[in-house]
């Protein structure tokens, strides 16, 4: 298989990454073909994936333009992946030239391929290899360090993430000490995926969840209540924890695919 110029040496093209996966749901050009088969056999059990994140990006832009209303312009993005059209730096400088943005992720290509998109924005932006299984890297890091002041509120964003945690991993607790480094009037953003209260059935969801383990990125569907656990030391805004196209719509949701209230979204406020 043939190395593209943009793929980092030492990175396998042979094994599926879930960051090249979303990029190849979002209809982006840095993934491998492992990576589309994976996605296509995800698909074929689980229809709608690709809707389905195009609704959490449109939930991540509005509540990033949300939180840019609310006096926040610091962002840490936790499993940022591949950056694609309307990144989380795009939407916040739109709103607020002055903001400032870390992206972190674990996969090489994201890594390097956000580098390279963000060249000559060094003293608004930065890029960090971290994985929230470990909070201390993300923190520690020169460029959240640089970049974030820990005495003004952050917006933490967990987007499309914490599901590919399993239990073991305690996600709950790596987000706990997130939010504990946070300064008070910090947000945090999530989307977790779900079978609850959507139209897929859970022999769907259980379908999929295998697509993923066969690949050795577990996937883990929580419940309601679940996900709300992780907004512990938080509270909800409104309209809570809800299908993603119900955050705060700029427009009718009556005509949106059913697929797209798939799983939960919600925004909340550190005290």
């Amino acid at each position: 298989m043939e190395r593209p110029a943009w793929a980092p040496q030492g990175i396998d093209l042979s094994v599926p990454s879930v960051s090249r996966i979303y990029d190849y749901y979002l209809g982006g050009s840095h993934n491998f073909e492992a990576d589309r088969e994976a996605a296509r056999r995800a698909m074929d059990v689980f229809p709608g994936l690709p809707k389905i994140m195009q609704a959490n990006r449109a939930f991540m832009r509005r509540a990033v333009r949300w939180a840019v209303e609310q006096g926040v312009t610091q962002f840490l993005d936790v499993g940022s992946g591949i950056p694609t059209f309307g990144n989380v730096h795009e939407v916040a400088h739109a709103a607020a030239p002055e903001a400032k943005v870390v992206y972190v992720d674990n996969d090489p290509v994201a890594v390097a391929h956000s580098r390279a998109v963000l060249e000559g924005e060094e003293h608004r932006t930065g890029v960090v290899s971290a994985d929230l299984r470990s909070p201390a890297d993300i923190l520690g890091s020169g460029e959240a360090r640089r970049l974030l002041d820990p005495d003004r509120p952050v917006a933490l964003l967990l987007v499309a993430l914490l599901h590919f945690l399993e239990d073991g991993d305690d996600p709950w607790g790596k987000v706990a000490e997130l939010r504990d480094a946070l300064a008070p009037g910090s947000l945090l953003v999530l989307t977790h995926a779900s079978v609850e209260g959507g139209p897929r059935r859970p022999e769907e969801g259980a379908e999929v969840e295998g697509v993923y383990r066969n690949i050795g990125s577990p996937l883990v569907l929580r419940s309601r209540r679940e996900v709300e656990r992780f907004f512990d030391g938080f509270e909800l805004v409104e309209p809570g924890l809800v299908p993603m196209p119900s955050w705060r719509p700029e427009g009718p949701v009556d005509q949106e695919d059913p697929v797209v209230f798939t799983g939960f979204a919600g925004v909340g406020r550190k005290a």
